[in-house]
């Protein structure tokens, strides 16, 4: 049962380190004239919007990945075989490469407007932008394969979600102790993440399909 924990912890690191989700999360406290009421907002969105859909899930899914030998079962075996392949390829196309200009701009315009907007829009936009999106299927899976019970469920999800919003939750804090030498620090961040965020959860992300690869063979030949 270890590799699913193995599986759990790297797909919560490559939730945590998405592109993405770093992205707009760093831009959501540059962008706004109160960062550290936009960035709660944006917190609160993407944390309510996700453990709704973990604590669902316990109650829809609960254990009926869970497996009795010590390989997954055929459907998850092809869930994790199809993910590594998607995974890998995506990391394939998009490692090494900065984020394209227009995006870029694309993405400051949109959190420019959301750090302007009324406290009902920038939760509505962290539960959209911030959430561990297509890290979330894999993570309700793994969990379900441990054999959990309801309250398993809900607090393994809850680890994933607190880990996944991780980056989030340090820079409010230390918004909270250490305004101005963290607002300069974010402006970098943004700046390094703008032009390298494939590279910062490429390593991760290989390693997350290396491990869905090996674990779906496993379970297709055993």
């Amino acid at each position: 049962m270890n590799w699913v924990y193995s599986e759990l912890a790297l797909t919560s690191l490559a939730a945590m380190l998405s592109p993405t989700t770093l992205s707009f999360s760093v831009l959501a406290l540059v962008l706004g004239q109160r960062p550290l009421r936009t960035g709660v907002l944006f917190y609160l969105g993407a944390f309510t919007a996700t453990i709704a859909i973990g604590i669902l899930a316990a109650f829809v899914l609960g254990d009926k990945a869970a497996s009795h030998t010590s390989t997954p079962k055929t459907w998850v075996a092809i869930v994790d075989v199809v993910a590594a392949v998607i995974i890998l390829a995506w990391v394939a196309r998009w490692i090494g490469k900065p984020l394209d200009p227009k995006r870029e701009q694309s993405m400051v315009d949109q959190m420019s407007t959301v750090a302007s907007s009324p406290a009902i829009a920038i939760v509505g936009a962290g539960a959209a932008l911030a959430n561990p999106g297509g890290f979330i299927p894999l993570a309700l899976k793994e969990i379900s394969e441990t054999n959990p019970t309801t309250t398993q469920y809900c607090v393994l999800w809850l680890c994933f979600t607190l880990i996944s919003l991780l980056p989030l939750g340090v820079f409010l804090i230390m918004l909270v102790v250490a305004r101005e030498w963290t607002e300069r620090l974010l402006g970098r961040v943004r700046d390094f993440l703008l032009k390298h965020a494939m590279q910062v959860a490429g390593v991760i992300m290989i390693l997350l399909a290396a491990t869905l690869l090996r674990n779906g063979i496993a379970g297709l030949t055993s």
